[in-house]
């Protein structure tokens, strides 16, 4: 074995051979899931929950590329919107707290078949909840080294249930876990590329040379694309930004210990110095760029929320700031005075300590059709953005063990898995007092999904385990995944709409937070 071969296999560990079913099974996830989610995806046709304002506002921007205000003392504007009727919007700029990313991403699949359509107006969000499932497969199996863990990680993603309500119904938040999910990703392989430059420089080098920083790794086109998706995710909802700098930290943090990994004599200095400074420019550079670029269609409106502010009010100390930048960082500092003072009562608020065990899941959609429609004395017809409790039940206990792992036993794999709580859960804790919702935490539930497939990647053993160990391994991670499926189906008639008697609706509501 040459020393690039022995550094290759120190710095990546073992990689699966086996690409095409390494590809094979996470796209049949995807399929599958793609099937659910595409499925009567037009149902109900009309605007539910927080889509009166997001499909309306991507509505807007296609036609103006800025949200307008609805006209004042207009009745029953969703109604008439449903129907055909696109003249709802008044002659100013409405003052909206997030981003336009995640509205443009919306009003693209209004673009594509009818602005008023459903299916339309869902339809982006079912395609990045399919392309997610991929996408998380794919990761688990660069992350684990196991074709099968990354199999199981993509079907439990296809039938995990926020994931699935989400990819139905035309809100913010899948996208930005998917713009999330996608700069991780590209970490990742740029992780396993860089690792490869590495071992190959350092592996040419005469034998027992002694290496004070080591090699450049080249440019690394890998992190650019994490930072323009990163800055689509900023773009959507400000929660990304601290997605942002934990796994810019990450990804510098792998640096390092790569360097380490090959005998570099200074690789905290060489990480801070060569790695740092580089990372920065392409991640968080990348991503100021595109989230700036993202606000164009305001830029060119003058009708814009606060778009000629700058103008009316001069000022002395920053007038050599551009007027438009001026006006936007008004805009910037209504939207946050709105966030941090958001504090009013709403019946499915909850407490980010309550999201992982799914105590208060948020209805999003609830009507009582007539009694014939069901054959019952009472019916139900819901939407509610509830988890697969397996998962995320399972998720959650894994934490203990992703811990242990990463702290004890360095494990790598733990550390990016925590990094996405880290980056999307934890800084709901610093805004408790709020109205904030458990469905936001859609947004980290593929490392919900990772944490649960680590922990059943212990259940299977390891490849050297004895035959038996493995064959009880596969038994128990086969009920698992049924059970999985089977609690999925449980659900199925309130995540889609279902006509069922009240009494079925009842008995799914387990404990009495979930009324």
């Amino acid at each position: 074995m040459t020393r690039t071969e022995e550094l290759r296999i120190r710095l990546l560990g073992f990689r699966p051979t086996d690409r095409l079913w390494g590809w094979l099974g996470p796209l049949a996830m995807a399929l599958l899931g793609g099937i659910l989610r595409f499925w009567s995806l037009g149902r109900p046709h009309q605007l539910i929950f927080d889509e009166t304002y997001y499909v309306k506002q991507g509505q807007s921007l296609l036609e103006h590329g800025v949200e307008m205000r609805v006209k004042e003392g207009l009745e029953k504007p969703d109604e008439l919107f449903t129907v055909g009727n696109l003249d709802v919007w008044g002659t100013t700029g409405d003052m909206v707290v997030h981003p336009p990313v995640g509205k443009w991403v919306i009003a693209f699949g209004q673009w594509i078949f009818d602005p008023t359509s459903s299916f339309g107006w869902r339809f982006s969000m079912a395609l990045l909840g399919t392309l997610s499932i991929l996408m998380v497969g794919r990761a688990a199996r660069r992350l684990f080294g196991s074709t099968l863990l990354g199999t199981i990680a993509a079907f439990l993603l296809a039938f995990e249930g926020h994931h699935f309500v989400h990819s139905r119904t035309g809100l913010l938040d899948l996208t930005v876990m998917f713009f999330a999910l996608a700069a991780f990703c590209a970490l990742l392989i740029d992780r396993d590329a860089s690792r490869e430059i590495l071992a190959r420089k350092v592996g040419a080098l005469p034998a027992g040379t002694r290496i004070a920083y080591g090699p450049w790794l080249g440019w690394r086109p890998w992190r650019w694309v994490a930072g323009l998706m990163m800055g689509l995710c900023i773009g959507t909802k400000w929660s990304g930004l601290y997605a942002l700098a934990v796994f810019g930290l990450m990804t510098v943090l792998w640096d390092m210990g790569a360097r380490r990994a090959v005998g570099v004599r200074h690789w905290i200095r060489a990480g801070l110095v060569k790695d740092g400074p580089y990372a920065f420019l392409a991640i968080v550079g990348t991503a100021a760029v595109v989230y700036v670029a993202s606000w164009a269609g305001w830029f060119r409106n003058p009708a814009g929320y606060r778009r000629t502010w700058a103008a009316e009010h001069p000022s002395e100390s920053f007038g050599w700031v551009p007027e438009a930048v001026r006006s936007l960082w008004k805009y910037h500092q209504d939207a946050y005075g709105f966030h941090v003072g958001l504090r009013s009562e709403h019946s499915y608020m909850s407490n980010p300590w309550s999201w992982l065990v799914q105590a208060r899941p948020t209805s999003f959609f609830y009507e009582s059709p007539d009694p014939e429609a069901c054959g019952a004395a009472q019916c139900s017809k819901a939407i509610t953005s509830l988890g697969t409790v397996p998962i995320w039940w399972l998720g959650t206990v894994a934490l203990a063990f992703l811990l242990y792992h990463w702290a004890l036993r360095r494990d790598w794999r733990a550390g990016a898995i925590l990094a996405g709580f880290a980056g999307l859960y934890l800084p709901w804790f610093m805004y408790q007092e709020r109205t904030i919702y458990s469905f936001y935490s859609v947004a980290f539930v593929p490392w919900v999904v990772l944490a649960a497939v680590f922990v059943l990647g212990l259940v299977l053993g390891p490849p050297q385990a004895s035959f038996r160990r493995r064959q009880i391994g596969l038994l128990l991670v086969g009920l698992y995944c049924l059970l999985v499926l089977l609690v999925f189906a449980y659900f199925w008639p309130i995540y889609t709409a279902q006509v069922i008697p009240y009494s079925e609706w009842h008995h799914r509501m387990w404990f009495p937070s979930w009324v």
